[in-house]
């Protein structure tokens, strides 16, 4: 498992394993790139700031719901 950040393109990877990729899917601001038995192997997340930032507000509002 590796995982890397490209400040200048505002890029995060997370490779998952290091088989082979035979294809890759794009769903917003992420990109999933799959095995020929569609095994994840590679994610990239796109404009990587704003993406972590909107997550980190989702977790904590469910947080603050959760503890009431």
């Amino acid at each position: 498992m590796k995982v890397r950040y490209d400040e200048e393109d505002d890029i995060l990877t997370y490779e998952v394993s290091d088989e082979p990729i035979e294809y890759a899917e794009e769903m917003e601001q992420v990109i999933v790139h799959f095995t020929k038995d569609s095994k994840p192997v590679l994610l990239e997340i796109l404009n990587a700031k704003d993406f972590l930032s909107k997550a980190l507000k989702i977790g904590r509002k469910k947080k603050e719901k959760f503890a009431k």
